[in-house]
């Protein structure tokens, strides 16, 4: 009973191995074939070059309730030939009030990883990513400029981009 059981143990484990070996070698490949690009990266016909937000960003009411409870942000990642592009990256969008009194600036910070950003590519009366957040805890008065800053790195590149622009809310 032993026997048979370490057999089957080894077996399975002949089976990981041969099955490490194969992606080892896929990767290696994979290797190979990057390595042969060229690295002039003007050749790069996915390169964000600059950051957008378009100037419908702003705050929603999104049940009919009276209250702006979330935030949209339209975010443009834009190629050389100034085109906005769906380009696969991390977004972190940050929401300032840069005349609070208190001196609390930073509201909210939120990040979007690329696996959920490629399900927010949005194309009507605009195009880019649509992002939605919740109003920030402590937030209120919606009835001064607030500042939105977008960071967006590069999948492809690691480069990061900044964009910022002051948002006028609709008084609630």
């Amino acid at each position: 009973m032993r026997v048979q059981k370490l057999e089957q143990e080894k077996a399975g484990l002949t089976g990981d191995v041969q099955q490490y070996q194969a992606e080892i070698e896929q990767l290696r490949a994979q290797i190979r074939s990057l390595s042969a690009l060229p690295k002039d990266q003007s050749n790069n016909p996915y390169e964000v070059m600059t950051l957008r937000i378009a100037k419908i960003s702003n705050f929603f009411d999104k049940d009919s309730d009276g209250r702006q409870e979330k935030l949209v942000v339209y975010v443009q990642p834009v190629d050389v030939e100034g085109d906005i592009i769906k380009a696969a990256g991390t977004v972190t969008v940050q929401l300032w009030n840069l005349n609070n009194p208190n001196g609390e600036a930073l509201l909210g910070e939120w990040q979007v990883e690329p696996a959920e950003l490629r399900k927010l590519w949005f194309s009507s009366f605009t195009t880019g990513y649509r992002l939605t957040f919740d109003r920030p805890e402590g937030l209120e008065l919606l009835s001064q400029p607030l500042t939105v800053k977008v960071t967006f790195t590069d999948y492809l590149t690691g480069e990061t981009l900044q964009a910022q622009q002051v948002i006028t809310p609709k008084l609630d």
